[in-house]
């Protein structure tokens, strides 16, 4: 079996979802290193230009990092990828998202999500998102667009002893009325 397409172009009404590439770097920085977006989160000094090289650098690499682009300005707002295939479990993690505050409360979060979502539903039936312990904001978030917290907390390797929560979307969900990403 061939492995799914985990670097799509995805085109919504207002955003671009495409792969990340070497020379999104500028941008990418310009829309992270505001230390506002990264206070709730579990690597609060990710706005540095060390944190977030770090970050930008792992996307890159990762084959599954994607840009999104403000489709009316042209601009790079923020980067999210796919991680952890797991064709056995049909299941998929969507992380490492942010976007420029300049695009918060608005509709850029479901869209880039509902694109994220449907493209990966067509090779997995569930996708997590594994969001810090204190980072109400993306708990929030997660909540407004239809995920559904798994009990307990959990840590991994690739994160240390910081707690996260998992939350899920099924495709069974998402597909008989949770599309709560559309609304």
């Amino acid at each position: 079996m061939s492995q799914p397409d985990f670097q799509p172009t995805l085109v919504g009404p207002t955003i671009t979802v495409r792969p990340i590439a070497t020379d999104d770097w500028m941008d990418l920085f310009a829309a992270g290193s505001d230390p506002k977006i990264w206070e709730v989160h579990p690597v609060p000094d990710r706005y540095t230009e060390a944190g977030l090289r770090k970050f930008f650098d792992g996307a890159v690499n990762s084959k599954m990092g994607f840009a999104f682009v403000d489709r009316a300005s042209g601009r790079l707002i923020g980067p999210s990828r796919y991680y952890g295939y797991e064709p056995e479990r049909g299941e998929i993690e969507i992380g490492w998202t942010f976007l420029a505050r300049s695009h918060w409360g608005g509709a850029a979060n479901r869209e880039v999500k509902r694109l994220m979502l449907e493209h990966a539903f067509t090779f997995a039936d569930t996708v997590v998102f594994w969001v810090g312990e204190r980072n109400w904001r993306s708990q929030g978030a997660m909540t407004k667009i239809g995920g559904v917290k798994r009990d307990g907390l959990f840590t991994r390797a690739l994160s240390g002893e910081t707690p996260y929560f998992i939350f899920d979307i099924t495709k069974t969900r998402y597909e008989s009325g949770g599309r709560a990403l559309l609304a």
